[in-house]
């Protein structure tokens, strides 16, 4: 097994462009290639399971121990020939001061060879600084070679090439000229999500073209060879499927399509099977026992979700009728009364007594740390720690209009924004909707935790 660390100076270098290109290219080789995205991101991990055509797992030290991130990563590469991992930010960029939650910090724990992108965009001589210092950093990390992004010609390419062979030791392993065709759009969260692109495709096959002409992909598969073996993975003992029978309807369409594809596996080693439907386009949801509503971008199709009367009632009479139901951010937003953004403004399911508007900056983003709090619905379970746990939000929404005195939150808000800074996870029957994007971890088994409140939820339904 082999790996590569793709990674850059500073974001918005064009390292996650280059990786979906990578990974489309190695995999028109027919090469069993796995992805790992590292951070809580959503986006770009749907572009490379697009690309290669299986999921793409996240490696996130906010939410897993090193222990679950080496026996993830072990698991994951011993299916396949060879691995890439795509980074966050910079290289060196994190949280901690001391750089223990970096990019660089995960390379060195997984002994990857780093790949640096560099956006060339007005520097020439400039880049051998650049390049000097990210070498010297850190002894315990080896960047292998530099891929070139945004050069502006031949004169600039060759005046890079001059710089870099002569102050430095570093292989270019390729150059891309500026191309806006190779862009992906943007929005108010980032990149437009792959599931909602309608040339997602064509997008992709344009990347694995440029970096087969641009890319000395021959050169990028020797250096995965010098990465250290995955540790051992030990196959783990099947879980008991002891949720054999539980159905769990799952949203997956343009409106929502935030799920953590280890989460949707650990819904499968319980046995439960995940029943997915569109809210935009199905006129009712399939015949299921519990809900789990995902995050994704409902602001963008919100005049579809409205105009599928029937859809939204369905939801609202499931959990009116005690169902359980889990919403992470895009989820909580459909089941607020309305949604604002600018002038345009849309009816939602109605279950949460708030509306929802729009803004322009951020109303809550980042790593978020909660408590969870006696009205939190779910059974406790053997596995469950204090119930304080971290998790992440990203979104430009608010919710107006909500009786917070009168409320019952599942969750309080140790860091990060929530609903009101103070709370998050608004619980109402069998429901519990938050800002917050949980993790499956050890530490935070959120996934038999649900299943075993739906399976409660269902004996009681079926008592009476």
């Amino acid at each position: 097994m082999s790996c590569l660390f793709i990674s850059a100076a500073h974001k918005s270098s064009g390292k996650t462009t280059l990786s979906i290109g990578i990974a489309r290219a190695l995999r028109e080789r027919g090469i069993s290639l796995q992805t790992f995205k590292k951070g809580p991101d959503y986006i770009d991990p749907l572009w490379l399971s697009s690309a290669t055509g299986r999921a793409c797992y996240n490696l996130d030290f906010h939410t897993q121990s090193h222990a679950e991130i080496r026996a993830m990563y072990a698991r994951h590469m011993a299916g396949s020939e060879i691995g890439m991992i795509e980074g966050n930010l910079g290289l060196y960029d994190g949280m901690d001061v001391g750089g223990s939650n970096s990019n660089a910090a995960l390379a060195a724990m997984l002994g990857v060879p780093v790949v640096l992108v560099i956006n060339t965009r007005g520097m020439t001589r400039g880049i051998a600084p650049l390049l000097l210092g990210y070498q010297a950093f850190d002894s315990n990390i080896r960047i292998a070679g530099v891929i070139l992004n945004q050069v502006g010609g031949g004169g600039h390419l060759s005046k890079l090439q001059k710089v870099i062979e002569h102050y430095t030791d570093l292989k270019i392993l390729g150059a891309l000229r500026r191309d806006p065709a190779l862009n992906i759009d943007e929005r108010h969260l980032g990149l437009i999500p792959s599931n909602e692109e309608e040339h997602a495709e064509g997008l992709i096959q344009r990347l694995a073209d440029t970096v087969r002409q641009c890319v000395d992909l021959d050169k990028l598969l020797s250096i995965a060879e010098t990465s250290e073996p995955a540790a051992g993975y030990k196959t783990q003992a099947s879980p008991q499927k002891r949720y054999a029978g539980l159905r769990i309807g799952l949203p997956n369409d343009k409106a929502f399509g935030f799920y953590y594809p280890d989460d949707l596996d650990r819904f499968h080693e319980l046995g439960a099977d995940l029943m997915r439907f569109d809210t935009l386009q199905d006129r009712q949801m399939p015949s299921v026992d519990g809900l789990f509503l995902g995050g994704g971008f409902p602001e963008t199709v919100m005049q579809a979700l409205e105009q599928n009367v029937t859809m939204r009632r369905a939801i609202a009479d499931f959990i009116e009728a005690d169902g359980p139901v889990y919403a992470e951010c895009g989820g909580l937003i459909y089941l607020a009364r309305s949604l604002t953004w600018g002038a345009k403004r849309c009816k939602m399911a109605g279950v949460i007594p708030a509306d929802v508007v729009m803004h322009d900056k951020p109303q809550g983003r980042g790593y978020v740390r909660l408590q969870e709090t006696s009205g939190f619905p779910w059974p406790t379970g053997t596995q469950a720690s204090t119930g304080l746990f971290n998790a992440h939000e990203f979104h430009h929404t608010s919710l107006q209009g909500l009786d917070t005195s009168s409320a019952t939150f599942g969750y309080a808000v140790k860091r990060g924004t929530g609903i009101d800074g103070s709370h998050d996870g608004y619980v109402y029957k069998n429901l519990l909707a938050s800002y917050a994007h949980r993790r499956g971890t050890g530490k935070s088994p959120w996934v038999d935790r649900f299943l075993a409140h739906v399976e409660l939820c269902k004996k009681m339904n079926d008592d009476e």
